[in-house]
């Protein structure tokens, strides 16, 4: 006999209008557990996107700069208003994205029905000590609430040991996902081309490092190091796009470095396909890094990244693929590596690519689903 279908709700203090790594997991979780049978809504922040059902824009966001990054945080959003989404829902399940706002989420929290099963999933780890002294404030604030929960997941090891230690949870690891599926309808790369491509993809603002990319590949240009066997592709957009294309024009950069801007997620897949070497230089803040099990999927010849907790949950079984973005000379000497040595890249990257199928979809959603039914029918027991 088949379990009866949830309603679920996703909880979210943020907009659903940009593709950060929280909205990513969020809508992709969402997306699975509706082509699996059940209904499910999102309780955010003021979002403009169409194109989702179930959207319950709750609230009024500004922005804010936290943990090195751009975020919009709720301002108060009213008791009443939530109280009638969640009177008319009736939902079974609230997973709730944390960190959380006292103004938000905290409040769909305290007015959830004692029958509905109350999860959070974690996503930081703090960049340097304000983060983490703002985050020990918030804890406090959030002690109550804290209680409701029936489970808490975390996203990496990293994650897992700030949540426990900070918020004081009993969390499990449960890691961020990947559509295999989607990431795999790619064409083939293109043989006979001698050059290695390097690909970046991230935001243009300075934790993710593009700059301390540009800088080591300066290194390889200025020693004029196989300058004939590589080319970089740079993707995405942010405040430091404009200061970054001069760099690479001083640098002696500008015929080898082609910067794409934003591109549209349908075309994602087809550009870490076309990587060679997929590199993400964030220097810190980044409690898992959803890139790289995306760059993995859609078949990239190798994934390398800034040596910091959350991508040496992911790569740390390949410790060459770890690097200090901050040390140049280590930076440049990494990138040659990889651009000389194929068999690296070969064998690397095969190793990536079976790893990569414990982040899937189906395997992370049914292990989700599984304790959102445990913790439903432990909630109506009791």
């Amino acid at each position: 006999m088949r379990d009866k279908p949830l309603r679920i709700g996703f909880v979210l203090d943020d907009s659903l209008d940009t593709t950060d790594g929280v909205q990513q997991y969020v809508l992709g979780l969402g997306k699975w557990l509706e082509r699996n049978g059940h209904e499910v809504h999102y309780l955010v922040g003021k979002t403009l996107r169409q194109d989702i059902s179930n959207i319950h824009s709750l609230g009024r966001n500004i922005t804010v700069r936290f943990n090195r990054n751009r975020l919009s945080i709720p301002l108060p959003v009213s008791r009443r208003r939530i109280a009638a989404v969640l009177k008319r829902e009736k939902f079974d399940v609230l997973h709730v994205q944390m960190p959380y706002s006292p103004w938000f989420a905290a409040k769909v929290i305290g007015a959830a029905d004692p029958q509905t099963a109350v999860l959070g999933t974690f996503h930081i780890v703090p960049y340097g000590w304000i983060e983490r002294l703002g985050s020990r404030v918030l804890s406090f604030w959030l002690r109550r609430s804290l209680r409701r929960f029936d489970q808490v997941f975390c996203v990496s090891a990293a994650a897992q040991q700030f949540a426990n230690n900070v918020f004081k949870t009993q969390a499990a690891i449960l890691p961020n996902v990947v559509d295999s599926k989607l990431f795999h309808r790619v064409q083939s790369r293109v043989q006979g081309d001698a050059s290695c491509t390097i690909v970046f993809l991230g935001r243009l603002v300075p934790r993710k490092g593009c700059r301390e990319l540009l800088e080591a590949l300066a290194i390889l240009r200025h020693n004029k190091f196989t300058e004939d066997r590589w080319r970089v592709l740079i993707v995405g957009g942010g405040p430091l796009e404009k200061s970054l294309k001069q760099y690479a024009q001083r640098s002696g950069l500008k015929d080898v470095t082609q910067f794409m801007g934003f591109i549209d997620e349908a075309d994602k897949p087809d550009t870490l396909r076309a990587a060679d070497i997929a590199v993400f230089p964030s220097l810190g803040g980044e409690s898992f890094g959803i890139v790289l099990i995306e760059a993995m999927a859609a078949g990239a010849g190798t994934v390398i990244g800034g040596d910091n907790l959350g991508y040496r949950s992911v790569l740390g079984d390949w410790p060459e693929c770890l690097f200090d973005p901050t040390n140049t000379k280590e930076f440049a000497d990494t990138l040659a590596r990889f651009i000389v040595d194929v068999s690296l890249r070969k064998r690397i990257g095969k190793a990536q690519s079976r790893a990569v199928k414990q982040y899937d979809i189906n395997r992370v959603g049914s292990q989700l689903l599984r304790n959102y039914q445990t913790v439903v029918a432990k909630r109506r027991r009791t």
